[in-house]
């Protein structure tokens, strides 16, 4: 799951409406999650070791795909494909995987863990990246990756409140994908339901 880094001014069209709403969702969640041992230790005390071990490495999992993500905005936005738009909207994007890798980095040394690390280096597709819109399929081939990853995450949980964050991430990487989709001239929301 590869992200491009994106700022995008308030009036942008790229910018989603609901992007605040996301957010606050995220903020509450992250806090809550990032709050302090003792909110951690209270969700963990509900989970067996064994169960908490697995949360951890969901999570680390998670991270791994996030430092990805970033990774790959970051190759979309040197390669000099994009426009000046749709430049700040790979930059917007790749500081939300920026945001989710530090809450979740967090999450994890709060639970006792060891984050994983981001790679020194990945391997992606840059020899495909000939125009724009190579880049901006690339990225919601990832953002779909991503929101089918944390789908299949969400229920495998033991402690809820890991849950509850990894769905507002999930809910995230859904609007990344509809924003690039609709960048493309495609449908932003293809069917009614994810798989």
């Amino acid at each position: 799951m590869n992200r491009f880094p994106l700022i995008l001014p308030p009036s942008s069209p790229w910018l989603p409406r609901r992007r605040g709403f996301g957010l606050a969702m995220l903020s509450a969640s992250a806090v809550a999650l990032l709050g302090g041992r003792d909110a951690l230790a209270a969700g963990a005390a509900k989970t067996t070791a064994k169960q908490h071990e697995a949360d951890m490495r969901i999570l680390n999992t998670a991270l791994g795909a996030e430092y990805e993500a970033i990774a790959a905005y970051q190759v979309g936005a040197e390669s000099g494909l994009l426009t000046s738009g749709v430049l700040a909207l790979a930059q917007q994007f790749q500081g939300h995987h920026k945001e989710h890798a530090q809450a979740i980095a967090g999450a994890v040394q709060k639970m006792g863990g060891k984050p994983v690390e981001a790679k020194a280096r990945y391997s992606f597709p840059t020899d495909t990246l000939k125009a724009e819109a190579d880049v901006l399929r690339f990225a919601a081939g990832l953002e779909r990756g991503a929101v089918s990853a944390y789908l299949g995450a969400v229920p495998l949980f033991a402690d809820r409140a890991l849950a509850q964050v990894a769905a507002s991430i999930l809910g995230d990487e859904a609007m990344h994908w509809a924003v690039l989709r609709q960048a493309l001239g495609e449908a932003p929301v293809p069917s009614a339901f994810m798989s």
